[in-house]
């Protein structure tokens, strides 16, 4: 009934719930002690409305600029000197143009302006920088330059102070109540008793209250550290940038206006700036203004704003505007403060405190109501009812804080926040373990994952690439120990061919360090070419200074290849391609023989080249197909590459060693009931090795290429896909497609890994998108929920695990809360009907809260994960987050407890011979005692909810033995020195004995519930 209810009301999705459904919920929550605590790690919905609002400005801002821009070309003829004026300042430190003018050019895409000031080369001379050579930082301007234009860093929130997490936590409505309670016993006792007796309940109470509000806050404020070193790590966002003559990488926040960017496919932009020069750039300013449509940019539209990516292409930029100037520095801002969405476990559990919170007001009141009747039937009886004394007073508001105690104790406060505070521990330790959680919610969903569709390159492989064979002018030949021997066995028109190829047609480039020293940049793949044309003796630079680029098309995961148009030295022009081995042989119908010359490709040189392209893959080699066409001279950049009518120059093959430890990881994923998918764009056969290799393909599995998966019908569909092992020369939609199936139509929970742009769609439409830390494009990482910063498979495993641990733990700690809960609720609302007086007071309540609140969540929901719960099936998308066997548990606990209690008030006086005016206070002593040892045994039993072996691993939680070493010691003090605060009296040993042994009994009892079946 609970589940349901829950279901109903406090569903959210892990990821893109709808701000209306976020909103619902909030109103559901009607008993909220104290709404600052509870809604803290909930989002800012006025804050994302405001985002949205800048959004839609940022849309218009930029359509009136691009209207206006493409009217002033009209009039760029008979432009006319600015009335512009350099400020003082700016000259005195050797610029030309001030921050507010450059940031005009860039937003406002003034194009009138920009050709004023000498266009892009005229404001690089102003800024005193060089678009080939970059910045000069050894010079004092360099200091100056920050001082004029800032550095490229977004207003923050400062971080909040221990105090104020102080304040928040007094934020609470009912520790407000009992303070005003305390306050007027404190004068009501003075008053009757006189000092020091009658300030005891007013100060034990007040104690008890900065106790509880000094334990939260210190939790609070470490949580708070916590997320702002994973922020921190969340922001590290590093670019390629050129800086006194030579190329390096450099953190975004480290850019100042000059500063010469390399940007590529998948990149963001890091600062407002101008193009420089580059090839089929279009960028996807969606983040900035909602716009959907990529702009092309180039020369004629040269205006680059911060934030937007770049889909396609790659260029040079030269920046003009950094941090807040620029309408992403103040769009992050605001978005900064609208915070993560909750996580569904979170909204669950406020539903969870809701409906308890609600029962507890009922019984609060009514536990007064009881109270006061009793008390006034009393006063019936003594005829005393219209004569009210100092005492009476003090009972009502005894009576009046016990009730306001009971709503302290019965709203769960504790349980969403256990949540976050699980979530914190384990997003921490995940760091450590090279995983960067993005979003709350993926480390609960990660627990319930059912498939991990992954990528093979860089998180199954190594990502060390190296060109180990190689079938050149129709040769096989191994280079993997002498490349370059091949110099000798091929004519040196093909050897020439092959080079050109090679550095032109890339999208890495060769490059010298600080230290002079040869740097290979680019993806793996390319730097493997790179090295190997290397090898054989090429000389990068004096290859790329003999040809003129006319147009590049940059690889595509979809066409699965690459091209580049050359102008050649001695007339003419040739196109240049490289990709997918079948794909670009396909286009071929020439080869070059052994001899260097052209042939027309026949039957056997098709036969020969498929057969040598199955025996590379065979191998579990990546192969490329490198080919090139002559064209006329006259080919125009707006023509497309031609795609067939190529030449084939030969095919390499390209080693990618398995990561040591992914066998045992799918095997370890295997035995957790995690399917493991391998989707990848390369060759069928190089697949289906590799998958063997690491044991995901089994012999009842299927590999199956991308084009086949593409044309079946729906039917053949539900057949097949539960079969999949293997997707190889997929396209960035199948995938997307896979995985939709996966969630809809099998109900199952997906985690995708990806690391290119293109994988954007299948990470944002998968439950938990893992994006690659090192080779993963910042567009991929912005649309996953996880980064895995060491691109391992096995660092995924650890992922899953640490997942369920946080699942399990949050139950655990469920199920040891709602105990508490239940039976405080009953002892105190039972004993004051049936005996008007409530035996465990306003101070001891306080502490048994704080006991199962703050100090619970501390032991319980910091468990460490341990091998036995890959162990264990997943959840899955329908499990019950309350299970049948936290209900056994919670029930069968509670009512021992109870029992307990009961028969202790009832028969206790008796068992221990207690007589005289002090028995009742030695009765309710050992109650007190009693129940919260029973907590405390219980405690270390919810350490497992279906294991009786509940010490196994125990000392590896350090925080969990502390926190219960703590509470026992406490306790002890509480009882033996602090009676006239906290209404006890010291205990015999025999008492402390039977107390104890009270308490221990419960684990037995808990480890007999754990054998009945549910």
């Amino acid at each position: 009934m609970m589940e349901s209810y829950l279901n109903e009301n406090f569903e959210v999705q892990p990821k893109h719930t709808s701000e209306e459904v976020l909103g619902r919920w909030r109103k559901l929550c009607g008993v909220v002690k104290n709404p600052k605590r509870r809604f803290r790690f909930t989002a800012n919905l006025s804050k994302r409305y405001e985002a949205a609002a800048m959004r839609r400005t940022n849309q218009e801002k930029l359509r009136i600029a691009v209207l206006v821009s493409k009217a002033a070309i009209q009039f760029l003829l008979g432009v006319s000197p600015s009335d512009y004026t350099v400020p003082e300042n700016v000259k005195d430190a050797g610029f030309q143009v001030c921050a507010d003018e450059l940031s005009s050019i860039v937003e406002g895409h003034d194009v009138k302006k920009l050709k004023f000031h000498g266009e892009v080369d005229g404001l690089a001379e102003k800024l005193s920088t060089s678009t080939t050579d970059g910045l000069n930082t050894n010079t004092d301007q360099f200091n100056r330059r920050k001082e004029i234009y800032g550095i490229n860093k977004f207003a923050e929130a400062k971080p909040r102070s221990f105090w104020i997490f102080v304040w928040e936590a007094l934020q609470d409505m009912t520790l407000m109540i009992l303070g005003v309670c305390a306050f007027v016993s404190l004068i009501v006792g003075l008053a009757v008793e006189g000092w020091p007796q009658g300030a005891h309940d007013g100060l034990g109470i007040v104690s008890s209250i900065l106790l509880v509000v000094f334990v939260t806050a210190t939790s609070d404020y470490r949580q708070s550290l916590q997320f702002r070193d994973l922020d921190k790590e969340k922001k590290k966002i590093s670019i390629q940038v050129t800086r006194n003559g030579f190329r390096q990488k450099l953190s975004i926040y480290e850019l100042v206006p000059g500063d010469i960017v390399h940007l590529g496919i998948g990149d963001q932009v890091p600062a407002d700036g101008l193009f420089v020069s580059g090839f089929s750039v279009s960028i996807d300013e969606s983040s900035l203004t909602g716009e959907s449509e990529p702009v092309m940019v180039s020369t004629e539209n040269p205006f680059m704003l911060s934030g937007t990516k770049v889909q396609d292409g790659s260029c040079k930029m030269m920046i003009t505007t950094v941090g807040m100037r620029t309408q992403w520095g103040k769009l992050m801002a605001t978005l900064s403060e609208g915070g993560d969405d909750e996580t569904p476990l979170q909204v669950k559990l406020n539903g969870v405190a809701t409906i308890i919170g609600k029962g507890g007001l009922f019984f609060a009141v009514v536990t007064f109501a009881v109270l006061v009747q009793g008390m006034l039937s009393r006063k019936l009886q003594d005829g005393t009812i219209w004569s009210w004394s100092g005492e009476d007073a003090m009972g009502l508001l005894e009576f009046f804080a016990i009730a306001v105690t009971i709503v302290v104790v019965a709203v769960p406060e504790g349980l969403p926040l256990a949540v976050t505070l699980s979530l914190a521990f384990a997003m921490k330790k995940m760091m450590n373990d090279k995983a960067l959680v993005r979003h709350l919610a993926a480390c609960e969903t990660m627990g319930s994952a059912t498939t991990i569709c992954s990528d093979k390159t860089g998180t199954l492989t190594t990502n060390h690439m190296t060109v180990v064979k190689s079938c050149i002018c129709m040769n096989v030949k191994d280079v993997s120990t002498n490349a370059s021997s091949l110099c000798s066995e091929i004519p040196d028109s093909s050897l020439k061919l092959l080079l050109q190829t090679i550095f032109n047609n890339t999208g890495g480039e060769v490059v010298a360090n600080k230290d002079g020293k040869r740097v290979i940049l680019g993806s793996p793949t390319e730097t493997a070419l790179l090295e190997f044309a290397l090898s054989l003796g090429g000389d990068f630079h004096a290859e790329r200074q003999a040809t003129k680029t006319i147009k590049v098309e940059p690889f595509n995961s979809t066409k699965k290849r690459m091209g580049v148009v050359l102008e050649l030295p001695e007339g003419g022009m040739r196109a240049h391609t490289k990709g997918a081995s079948e794909i670009v042989l396909a286009a071929c119908d020439k080869v070059i023989n052994s001899d260097g010359e052209v042939v027309l490709l026949d039957e056997e040189s098709i036969k020969h080249l498929n057969l040598t392209i199955d025996q590379f893959a065979n191998e579990a080699l990546r192969t490329l197909c490198l080919a090139y066409i002559d064209l006329e001279n006259k080919f125009s950049p707006d023509d497309s590459i031609p795609v067939s009518g190529y030449t084939c120059i030969g095919i390499v093959g390209i080693k990618d060693p398995v990561r040591p430890g992914v066998k045992e990881s799918v095997a370890l994923c295997r035995s957790a009931g995690i399917t493991v998918r391998m989707v990848t764009g390369d060759n069928i056969n190089t697949a289906k090795a590799i998958a063997r290799e690491c044991g995901i393909l089994t012999d009842d599995g299927i590999a199956i290429e991308g084009p086949d998966f593409r044309e079946k019908k729906m039917e053949d569909l539900l057949e097949l896909i539960p079969k999949i092992q293997v997707m190889a020369r997929s396209s960035p939609l199948d995938k997307h497609t896979l995985v939709k199936h996966l969630r809809t139509t099998f109900q199952e929970v997906v985690a995708v890994t990806g690391d290119g742009t293109n994988d954007a769609p299948a990470l944002h439409e998968a439950d938990i998108g893992l994006a690659m830390g090192i080779a993963g494009t910042e567009v991929a990482k912005e649309s996953a929920d996880v980064i895995i910063l060491d691109d391992n498979f096995s660092t995924i495993v650890t992922v899953a695990k640490w997942g369920r641990s946080v699942y399990i733990n949050i139950q655990k700690f469920v199920q040891f809360q709602l105990t508490v809960n239940i039976v405080a609720l009953i002892v105190n609302f039972s004993s004051a009907c049936l005996t008007g007086t409530a035996p465990l007071t306003a101070v001891q309540l306080l502490w048994v809260n704080m006991i199962m609140d703050t100090l619970g969540a501390l032991a319980l929901a910091t468990e460490p994960p341990n091998e036995e719960l890959m162990k264990r099936a997943p959840v899955g998308r329908k499990g019950n987050f309350i299970s049948n066997v936290m209900w056994r548990n919670i029930m069968g606990q509670s009512l021992y407890q109870f029992t307990v209690i009961w028969l202790l008030q009832r028969n206790g006086e008796a068992a221990f011979g207690l007589v005289g005016p002090d028995s009742g206070l030695i009765l309710n002593t050992l109650i007190f005692n009693s129940f919260v040892f029973c907590q405390v045994f219980n405690e270390i039993s919810s350490r497992e909810m279906e294991e009786i072996n509940v010490f196994r691993g125990i000392l590896d939680n350090y925080v969990f033995v502390v926190v219960l070493g703590v509470t026992v010691l406490f306790q002890i003090f509480i009882i033996e020195f602090l009676g006239t605060f906290a209404n006890t009296s010291p205990l015999t040993l025999t008492q402390w004995f039977v107390s104890i042994f009270i308490g221990f009994l419960g684990m037995p009892i808990a480890a007999a519930l754990k054998k009945v079946p549910v």
